[in-house]
């Protein structure tokens, strides 16, 4: 469903770009045409200059310089368009699950944020499987509906890695995912029942960019939500906890929402929301926790 519905947004995309063709070629030629269409096909990058450019104001406590804004909008122009115009509308189902008969190395459980699917982590599951760890990656659904729905399906893919392996699997959740993963253990958590859980870029304490979003579970990822408020009071002693966050996530902010008291809070200046996905450091650490013994 996901990528159904990223394909119809990139049809729009492209129907957008075709109407700015004939309406700059009636107006001026060729190269009236071509600049309209360019504009109308990259109006989303535009919008997303916006938003960086909004945390100069609203990051205090780690606020960006416009240089670092301004790279980490072009970075992440770039990797919006590899994750939703291929990854995850037409590549989410390339990469299987792997999780191989016998097998003595921890496993990980890639969860994905609002609006997103499993394609997002394609750059991720082939290393992954070269280095025989195994992995599932799940596909969030309902993609708009409430963030303790996902409860059940993360309880098989856990008990899925506990029986491939013999060991508590790491999560390893983006976004609304480790908040997913946080309903998770409400539900079904207890000491030792997962290695850890570390989370690049989610709204532990809500976003400023969710308030005026109306699908439930963005909703329930507003600031000071009652939603928010009711998974930190039931929860209870949370697993070894890494939370990754940056001064340019344009989604998640202020950037101190990103953490979580008693955790280890890494900050990462200069990425935006997606480049934390596929981030070097975040990589090299995440393997490290995996095949450590």
């Amino acid at each position: 469903m996901n990528a159904q519905l990223q394909r119809w947004g990139l049809l729009v995309r492209l129907l957008l770009g075709a109407a700015g063709w004939m309406l700059g070629w009636r107006l001026g030629g060729w190269p009236s045409a071509l600049l309209l269409a360019l504009l109308m096909l990259n109006l989303r990058s535009l919008s997303l200059l916006l938003l960086f450019l909004s945390l100069a104001r609203i990051n205090r406590q780690h606020r960006p310089g416009l240089s670092a804004l301004l790279k980490a909008w072009w970075i992440e122009a770039g990797a919006l368009e590899l994750s939703f115009g291929w990854r995850q509308p037409f590549a989410a189902q390339h990469h299987e699950d792997y999780l191989p008969a016998a097998n003595a190395v921890r496993g990980v459980l890639l969860l994905h944020g609002f609006s997103c699917n499993r394609g997002l982590w394609n750059g991720w599951m082939p290393e992954l499987q070269r280095l025989s760890i195994p992995h599932v990656a799940l596909t969030l659904e309902p993609i708009h509906g409430s963030i303790d729905s996902y409860a059940a399906a993360i309880e098989q893919a856990v008990a899925r890695l506990e029986v491939a392996t013999g060991q508590p699997p790491l999560l390893l959740a983006h976004s609304m995912g480790g908040l997913a993963a946080r309903a998770w253990w409400r539900r079904h958590g207890r000491e030792g029942r997962v290695a850890g859980l570390i989370t690049l870029g989610t709204p532990h304490a809500g976003t400023v960019m969710a308030f005026a979003a109306p699908m439930l579970n963005a909703r329930q990822m507003r600031r000071h939500s009652t939603w928010l408020q009711e998974l930190a009071g039931g929860e209870g002693r949370l697993p070894p906890l890494h939370c990754f966050f940056s001064d340019c996530d344009q989604i998640v902010c202020p950037a101190e929402t990103a953490t979580l008291p008693g955790a280890r809070n890494v900050h990462l200046p200069g990425r935006g929301h997606l480049r934390l996905v596929d981030d070097p450091q975040v990589r090299a650490e995440v393997l490290a926790l995996l095949q450590a013994r």
